[in-house]
C-alpha cells in the first residue's frame, strides 16, 4: 500500500486516477474531481480528439502507436468510459463497420506484393479485430447484441497450438511470414486478452490452451519463433504501453487466468520482471517507442510511473502484492 501511495506523488492525474482505480479500488464516484482534472490535461484532451475520428489512420502496421485502437484502450484502461462523449463516438464509429458474423473492421490497406489487393478497404486481421471486441467489452457495450456473434466467430480459427493468421475475405490471401500450421503469437495473446474479459469464455478450454500456447513459446524460446515473433533479449525488455508482444504485455494477459498464477513459467516471467524493480519499488523501461517521447515511458533513464503501474497491475493479478 505505501509503494501505491508514493507512487501516486510522482505521477500525473491521469495516472493518479487509474492508480486509485484499479491498484486501490476506490469507487469510480468518490474520484469525480480527479477525473475532471483528468479530462482537462492536454495529453488527455489530444487522444479523445484522435479517436473520435476513429477510422482516420489506415491500418498498414499493427505495431504503429498512432492506431486509434490504441489509445481507446489506453483510455479505457485509465478508467474513462462511454459517458466521455469522444469515447462514445469512436465505439459509434467501430459499430459502423461489422461484418455478417459480427466482426468489427478496420480501414486496411495490404499491398499486392503481399498477396492483397492495394487498396483501402474495410475489413479484419486476426491481429485487430480481438481488440475491436475487447474495446466494446471495456466500454460495456451491450454483450449479447454487439459482442457475442463476433467473439464466437473468432474462436473458430482456433486451432490445437493457438490461433494462426487469419484475414477476412476483403484481404485477399495475405498470410504474416510463418508457416500457415503455425500459430501467431500475437493474435494468440489478444485473442487471449479478449477472452480473459467474457465471462462465457475466461474459464474455458480455448482460453486455458491459448494461454499454454504462450506458455510453450516461452518454454521453447530458443527453438521456436513462428511468425517471426521471438521470446529473447528485445522481448524480455520492460516497454511501454502494452500494446504489442513483449514481457509486459504478455505477462499482463497471462496473470488474468487463475490456473497459469501456480505455472512455473509463468512464475519465471514475473521473477524476470521483478528483478528488474528498483530500491524504492518503481521500473525503469528498457527499451521504447519514439513516438511515446512526450510521456514518462518514452525514456530510458529514469524510472517511469505509468510502467511502474503496469507492473505492479501485473504483479497484484499474479497474488504479488
Amino acid at each position: 500500500m505505501s509503494l501505491y501511495n508514493n507512487l501516486l506523488k510522482i505521477s500525473e492525474d491521469w495516472l493518479k486516477y487509474a492508480i486509485r482505480l484499479n491498484l486501490l479500488n476506490e469507487n469510480k464516484e468518490d474520484l469525480t474531481e480527479l477525473r475532471n482534472r483528468v479530462l482537462g490535461t492536454e495529453k488527455i484532451k489530444t487522444y479523445l480528439s484522435d479517436i473520435a475520428d476513429f477510422h482516420s489512420v489506415l491500418v498498414s502496421n499493427h505495431k504503429n502507436p498512432d492506431l486509434p485502437i490504441y489509445k481507446l484502450l489506453f483510455l479505457l484502461d485509465i478508467g474513462l468510459d462511454s459517458d466521455v462523449p469522444q469515447i462514445q463516438t469512436a465505439i459509434n464509429e467501430i459499430l459502423k463497420h461489422r461484418d455478417e458474423n459480427g466482426v468489427y473492421l478496420s480501414l486496411i490497406n495490404i499491398p499486392k506484393h503481399f498477396k492483397g489487393n492495394g487498396e483501402n478497404v474495410f475489413g479484419w486481421c486476426l491481429c485487430d479485430a480481438p481488440l475491436l471486441l475487447y474495446a466494446l467489452v471495456k466500454a460495456n457495450v451491450d454483450y449479447n447484441k454487439y459482442i457475442k456473434a463476433g467473439v464466437e466467430h473468432l474462436v473458430t480459427f482456433y486451432k490445437d497450438n493457438g490461433f494462426s493468421c487469419t484475414v477476412s475475405k476483403e484481404l485477399g490471401k495475405f498470410r504474416g511470414p510463418g508457416r500457415k500450421e503455425d500459430c501467431c503469437p500475437y493474435a494468440t495473446l489478444i485473442m487471449a486478452k479478449l477472452l480473459s474479459s467474457v465471462p462465457d469464455y475466461k474459464n474455458s478450454d480455448i482460453a486455458h490452451t491459448s494461454a499454454e500456447a504462450l506458455l510453450s513459446l516461452w518454454e521453447n524460446s530458443l527453438e521456436k519463433h513462428p511468425y517471426m515473433f521471438y521470446m529473447g533479449t528485445d522481448f524480455r525488455k520492460l516497454k511501454a504501453p502494452a500494446i504489442w508482444y513483449d514481457i509486459v504485455s504478455v505477462a499482463d494477459v497471462l496473470s488474468r487466468f487463475e490456473n497459469v498464477r501456480k505455472d512455473k513459467r509463468f512464475i519465471e516471467m514475473i521473477s524476470i520482471i521483478k528483478e528488474k524493480q528498483d530500491n524504492n519499488g518503481l521500473f525503469t523501461p528498457e527499451a521504447i517507442y519514439l513516438k511515446y517521447k512526450d510521456w514518462d515511458y518514452g525514456q530510458k533513464k529514469i524510472p517511469s510511473p505509468y510502467l511502474t503501474y503496469l507492473c505492479l497491475n501485473i504483479l497484484k493479478n499474479a497474488g504479488y502484492e
